[in-house]
């Protein structure tokens, strides 16, 4: 048995994601585990269909299982979302190989591109170039270029090589002992045209959007089925369809609660909360974004102010891991995992998870009210105990 796990949103599963696991098999993967986000994402959004869907498509397409990643992690910078993830893929124990798309494709250059990383961040040059405006990421980068060239550098500008990096860094800090494997992915993270039947799952959310044209070549059918059952039903989220109850929290906050949220620091509260007066969602960021303060940072902040996610809810690794879908090749890793002694629990049942300790209960609460908030960015609202009452998907072969 060679378990291999894969970090993921499927947001939607798409051709390229049917592709990367193909190449894991390939590898040698006799079983996959996915640890993907639930309903909020990265990059600062609402998941298209909800993550029970995408969950049960995942494994209708080659994943054996698949446990969610807390909103508080799924909903963080790079660095936090790859250590939330990667501890739950340590805590299973059996788990042999971190498979995951880069651009590049190139496992030795993502591991220099490591140490550079290490090597820059405690550089004291990178304090002078944040004076200057930069973001975190864009000062980071300067001083990568400036010390390591052009080659090294021009990795920290692609979002999947960026989550590479920051997986390997994870594996060290937690001291994993498993095999990484690349996949090079066919096209950009965010791009805006298809390469064959392979498009970013951007581009699809797009076509989606904007009924312009036929996203089935695109994806494998079953998320196609899924996809349309949901748009068919009303289940399908927007971000912007939060527009107004995010107007009314940040009418509605305080400094001090701005300040208790995660990447909100040298007075960024302030300049959140001078926004209060927009009267709409893309003014309200605009008025606050700069060359420092990307907008997936500020969405994510918003979601935070939101949802309730404070600084100290990512302090701490996540409590436990919720299985959202498997097939009985997933109970075989669930069954490795009790062998090897897991560090963590595992269960479907939130409610179950919950009980266990404070800790899963304050995470279990945190997850249970962002998925009644994700059920107001439905176009068909959804109830607000959700969570609670849905039942994870468990596939035959």
């Amino acid at each position: 048995m060679k378990i291999s796990g894969i970090i993921c949103e499927y947001n939607p599963f798409h051709n390229g994601h049917l592709y990367h696991i193909q190449q894991t098999r390939k590898n040698g993967a006799t079983h996959i585990v996915a640890v993907m986000s639930g309903n909020f994402v990265q990059r600062g959004d609402v998941a298209v269909i909800n993550k029970f869907e995408r969950a049960k498509a995942a494994v209708k397409c080659g994943v054996d299982l698949v446990i969610e990643i807390p909103v508080a992690y799924s909903l963080s910078a790079a660095e936090i979302y790859a250590k939330g993830a990667m501890y739950l893929l340590k805590g299973l124990g059996c788990v042999h190989e971190l498979s995951f798309g880069s651009e590049c494709g190139d496992l030795q250059l993502l591991t220099n591109a490591v140490k550079a990383s290490y090597s820059c961040s405690k550089r004291p040059e990178l304090e002078e170039l944040l004076k200057l405006g930069n973001s975190y990421p864009r000062a980071l980068q300067i001083l990568i270029r400036q010390t390591y060239g052009d080659e090294v550098s021009a990795l920290f500008s692609s979002p999947n090589n960026v989550l590479a990096i920051e997986y390997l860094k994870a594996m060290i800090a937690l001291r994993m002992k498993i095999q990484p494997f690349t996949v090079k992915r066919h096209v950009p993270h965010d791009g805006i045209n298809s390469n064959g039947n392979i498009a970013s799952a951007s581009l699809i959310r797009q076509i989606m959007e904007n009924h312009n044209a036929d996203f089935d070549e695109l994806v494998p059918q079953v998320s196609s089925d899924a996809l349309c059952a949901c748009a068919a039903t009303g289940m399908t989220a927007r971000f912007e369809n939060l527009e107004r109850i995010l107007l009314y929290r940040l009418r509605t906050a305080t400094v001090e609660e701005l300040s208790a949220l995660p990447e909100v620091g040298q007075g960024l509260e302030h300049k959140i909360l001078s926004a209060r007066n927009e009267t709409s969602l893309e003014s309200m960021l605009m008025a606050i974004k700069n060359k420092r303060y990307p907008m997936a940072r500020l969405r994510r902040i918003l979601l935070h102010l939101l949802i309730g996610i404070r600084t100290e809810h990512i302090q701490t690794p996540p409590p436990y891991g919720r299985i959202l879908a498997l097939n009985e090749r997933g109970r075989d890793i669930l069954s490795a995992a009790k062998q090897a002694g897991t560090t963590l629990p595992y269960g479907t049942s939130l409610a179950k998870l919950s009980e266990i300790n404070a800790a899963c209960k304050a995470c279990a609460e945190l997850e249970a009210k962002s998925t009644a908030i994700y059920g107001l960015a439905q176009r068909t609202i959804a109830s607000a105990d959700a969570d609670y009452k849905a039942m994870i998907g468990i596939l035959k072969e």
